[in-house]
């Protein structure tokens, strides 16, 4: 079987709307959202409509639960906190009821997805010593491979290394090792690169491949802009940063 990982989607509708179409170009039998679908951006109501049409299964991210109302917005620097509060605002009931009824893990067989952390989707995993102390985690779940987003940033933590991930790099998983793979973000990214990133597992080749994929971004850009959301919220998306 073969999963596409998307995370951390941010109410970026032209990115999200080109990352679907390039993944249904592939004919993926199963699309995954590791959380995170709005904050930041422009469009939270048809990223969550397009999500819920198409059933496709999502984790709650932390800014999906501050703008649901589940949680506060404890430790957003000013513009997120501005951006999330404006989503909180614009949000439609039935999306709103969408994003609370959200779980904090997925466990698909293959792997297991979160968030943030396992247990705490507000925790950065950026280093194998930050995922160190959830590798329990995975025995929990009778999984060896936890995908994960929050970071924004694309990686592969090993318990034989920690792997960097190229545009449209093909990693063997292996047998008998653990991992925690991030796919990077697709609404924005922060590693450098404006070009939305996602990643593919094909289970039957053991197989994980990381994906970019150019959008316009200069639309979705001037949505921020024309919102009246912070302007450097569009100026980043240029960045990749």
């Amino acid at each position: 079987m073969r999963y596409a990982i998307i995370s951390d989607v941010h109410g970026n509708l032209e990115s999200l709307t080109t990352v679907l179409e390039k993944i249904d170009e592939l004919r993926i039998d199963q699309i995954v959202c590791l959380g995170d679908v709005v904050g930041y951006n422009a469009n939270p109501n048809e990223c969550c409509t397009i999500l819920r049409n198409r059933g496709i299964p999502t984790i709650l991210g932390n800014h999906d639960a501050v703008a649901c109302g589940i949680d506060d917005p404890w430790g957003f620097n000013p513009v997120a906190m501005t951006a999330v509060m404006w989503t909180r605002e614009a949000l439609n009931e039935d999306n709103l009821a969408w994003l609370r009824s959200l779980p904090d893990a997925l466990n698909l067989g293959f792997f297991v997805g979160v968030h943030g952390a396992p247990k705490n989707r507000n925790t950065y995993l950026f280093s194998w010593e930050d995922i160190l102390p959830h590798l329990s985690f995975l025995e929990e779940q009778n999984c060896s491979i936890c995908m994960m987003g929050h970071t924004h940033s694309p990686g592969i933590f090993s318990t034989d290394g920690v792997y960097s991930v190229d545009d449209d790099l093909r990693f063997e998983l292996g047998e008998g090792k653990c991992f925690f793979i991030n796919p990077g973000s697709i609404g924005q990214p922060r590693d450098g690169s404006p070009e939305a990133a996602f990643g593919l597992i094909d289970t039957e080749e053991n197989v994980f491949e990381q994906v970019r994929v150019a959008y316009p971004v200069e639309a979705a850009a001037k949505r921020v802009v024309d919102a009246g959301l912070p302007p450097f919220l569009a100026e980043r998306l240029f960045l990749g940063r």
